[in-house]
């Protein structure tokens, strides 16, 4: 029987779940990604168990369980949502547009970014920022870690401001979310919007962290004083229907 070579990713808890962020395995050529992850689900039960809120990707586009498997995928198991070199780890920058979307583990500049975006026609700059929070539900958090599929994350995040911009009457349209450990009152994502009137921009920004908080594979683990949890979130139902 043909066998065909894969490399399998683990991301948030299931990491923790299998002990390892990536595998390399042969299967049978023609297998069905379903059958992946059941060789998992057999080995480690509890992964099993999560079955129904992991959604599978294959080379950085989400997929159905039905989808087959080649030679050289690189298939990713995401449990539910929740969140390199120089400054930013992956980046879209479409200069002839003026959009910018990016990843980074330091500090975001979202005055430097406000700069590049603003133009002379616009009336109004939103900028959101979601920062570290001190508790959770009255918990008293400690500090915070993210961690995503980079290169699936960056696109799904140009994907969603690009179709932003095309229905909503704005400029330009930044999306940038910080990884690794974050402390108490720092900006872990940014939502910048440029536009000739405030109420487009408005609008524009809260949908760009909504759905970017939906469907985009960023995880988010909590410290607290008392032990560390990932915080479990739910799939938007529409990602594998597009």
């Amino acid at each position: 029987m043909t066998k065909v070579r894969v490399k399998v990713l683990f991301f948030g808890m299931l990491r923790d779940i299998v002990g390892r962020s990536e595998d390399h395995i042969e299967v049978a050529d023609g297998s069905r990604l379903e059958a992946v992850f059941e060789r998992y689900a057999q080995q480690f039960p509890r992964l099993g168990a999560l079955k129904a809120s992991i959604v599978l990707a294959s080379n950085h586009q989400f997929c159905e369980p039905s989808a087959a498997v080649s030679d050289g995928d690189e298939i990713a198991f995401l449990p539910p949502v929740s969140g390199g070199t120089g400054r930013y780890t992956q980046q879209i920058r479409e200069s002839e547009q003026g959009y910018f979307f990016a990843l980074t583990r330091q500090p975001i500049d979202t005055a430097g970014i406000t700069r590049e975006l603003l133009r002379g026609e616009d009336g109004a700059v939103v900028n959101f920022e979601g920062v570290v929070r001190n508790n959770t539900k009255g918990r008293s958090t400690k500090f915070l870690d993210y961690e995503c599929y980079e290169p699936m994350a960056v696109k799904m995040m140009a994907e969603i401001g690009r179709d932003i911009a095309r229905t909503h009457s704005i400029g330009r349209i930044a999306m940038v979310h910080r990884l690794g450990c974050m402390q108490i009152g720092e900006t872990s994502v940014a939502v910048i919007v440029t536009a000739p009137h405030r109420k487009p921009a408005f609008e524009a920004a809260l949908e760009g962290i909504n759905r970017l908080k939906r469907i985009v594979p960023i995880w988010k683990k909590e410290h607290f004083s008392d032990g560390e949890i990932w915080v479990e979130g739910e799939w938007d139902e529409s990602v594998l229907k597009k």
